[in-house]
């Protein structure tokens, strides 16, 4: 999955992989930028798994082993969005609120701009005119609910488990999906998360 931001998160470098993770790592690639290019090229629904599977130059076992399902195939940086998604809040500047951090990372990650880079531009369009990887990406983003939650309350200082803590990572990550079939996708996700930045300030806090 094209990315619109550096993939190295902020902070300490990964551990080095060994000889065999990396080689898992290369198969991987190789399979997703196989599917993905012809994905652009023909279109989901026309590329089979045995066709993606000789572009890569592997058996299809090989690639039901890194991808259970063909969807799978389009989203192969799921860790590395959550990875960013929970940084958004952690690493957010002095002052900003959660839900500002998280309308921020909404339209710089999940919505196409006039100056976007052209293949997360041709991805996003893929994604949004095929309806079964339209669902797929959506519940996705939906499986990064509870760890989310569980930040918010951490910088929150909120009890982990706490529903009010819950119902903002939901609403955050189903925004985009709610303001995309609007004029303006952009507009309708800042009045969204308008919304919650409001709700979200009349919440009492714990004391110190």
């Amino acid at each position: 999955m094209p990315s619109t931001t550096n993939d190295t998160a902020a902070g300490a470098p990964p551990p080095p992989m060994g000889r065999r993770e990396r080689k898992k790592a290369a198969t991987r690639k190789a399979i997703a930028d196989a599917a993905l290019r012809l994905f652009l090229e023909r279109g989901y629904d026309e590329v089979g798994i045995r066709e993606i599977a000789d572009a890569a130059d592997v058996s299809t076992t090989t690639l039901f082993k890194h991808f259970p399902v063909k969807e799978a195939l389009v989203f192969d940086e799921d860790a590395d969005q959550e990875a960013r998604l929970l940084a958004a809040v952690r690493e957010r500047p002095e002052g900003r609120s959660i839900p500002a951090a998280l309308r921020e990372h909404a339209l710089t990650m999940r919505l196409v701009t006039t100056d976007s880079d052209p293949d997360f531009t041709a991805f996003t369009e893929l994604v949004t005119g095929t309806p079964a990887l339209r669902d797929y990406h959506q519940n996705m983003w939906l499986r990064h609910t509870a760890a989310l939650a569980r930040v918010i309350a951490e910088e929150s200082g909120l009890a982990a488990g706490d529903p009010a803590c819950t119902a903002l990572a939901h609403f955050a990550l189903e925004a985009p999906r709610a303001a995309a079939a609007h004029d303006d996708p952009r507009q309708a996700v800042t009045r969204a998360f308008d919304l919650l930045e409001n709700g979200w300030n009349a919440l009492p806090r714990p004391s110190a």
